[in-house]
């Protein structure tokens, strides 16, 4: 059964599953507003509960777009509170990404800009099509400093030196690009790209759930503080009664 959402919708693919993010209505290209976080929540919701191996995957259904970040003219029509709760809200939805109890994996079809990028930073492994789209962190040029969580998602990307380039100078890599900054784990046609990244979750969610998780979540202790801090909770996580 499809979990239809109103800007994105889960189902599970042979023991997957896979959201896609369907918001490109109007010139919509799958920004993130409140609505958008609590849409995430919610699908974050029926994977943590699933029982059994599984894994995430995050696709969207546009050729040309996977994520451009933030409504900018939506977050700023909104009064103190409303930028407040969406930071939260978006600060919770990292977290949870990054320390899900399944493999994660996004399918970068398009561009990936800002809140975006941060989104696919924050999961296990990323694969994009080689002939178009970019993945980029515009913040430098948009005048959007990174916040603490912002900041840590970026640095769970494997290059150092490629994330500071792009965060410094808001450079946008094309897929070819990112395969060589080991950004992405690999490029595809984009013919192939969905069943390219649907075997790559499908081969993570063979583990053990659990175990992988604890291991994952052991290399992410900048993630797991933040989540600490917010109440998210996670594999592996430390707590006073234990």
């Amino acid at each position: 059964m499809v979990n239809i959402m109103a800007n994105m919708e889960l189902d599970v693919r042979q023991g997957i599953h896979v959201l896609t993010l369907t918001n490109t209505e109007n010139g919509n290209e799958n920004t993130l507003t409140t609505e958008v976080m609590n849409d995430y929540l919610a699908a974050l919701d029926e994977v943590e509960s699933y029982q059994g191996n599984t894994a995430l995957l995050i696709t969207c259904e546009h050729e040309k777009t996977f994520s451009t970040g933030i409504n900018l003219v939506w977050l700023n029509a909104q009064n103190t509170a409303g930028k407040e709760q969406f930071v939260d809200l978006f600060n919770t939805v990292l977290c949870r990404i990054a320390l899900l109890n399944a493999p994660t994996v996004a399918c970068i079809n398009g561009n990936a800009y800002a809140g975006g990028a941060i989104i696919a930073a924050a999961v296990d492994y990323r694969v994009m099509r080689n002939d178009r789209g970019r993945f980029c962190f515009p913040e430098v040029n948009i005048k959007i400093p990174f916040g603490p969580v912002t900041r840590d998602t970026v640095k769970l990307l494997p290059n150092h030196k490629a994330y500071k380039d792009m965060v410094l100078t808001g450079v946008a890599y094309t897929g070819i690009e990112c395969l060589e900054h080991d950004l992405v784990k690999s490029i595809h046609p984009v013919n192939e790209l969905q069943n390219a990244a649907l075997e790559l979750a499908l081969q993570l969610a063979q583990k053990d759930r659990y175990t992988y998780c604890h291991i994952r979540n052991g290399f992410r202790s900048a993630m797991a503080a933040h989540a600490t801090r917010i109440g998210v909770t996670y594999v592996g996580q430390v707590t006073e009664e234990s």
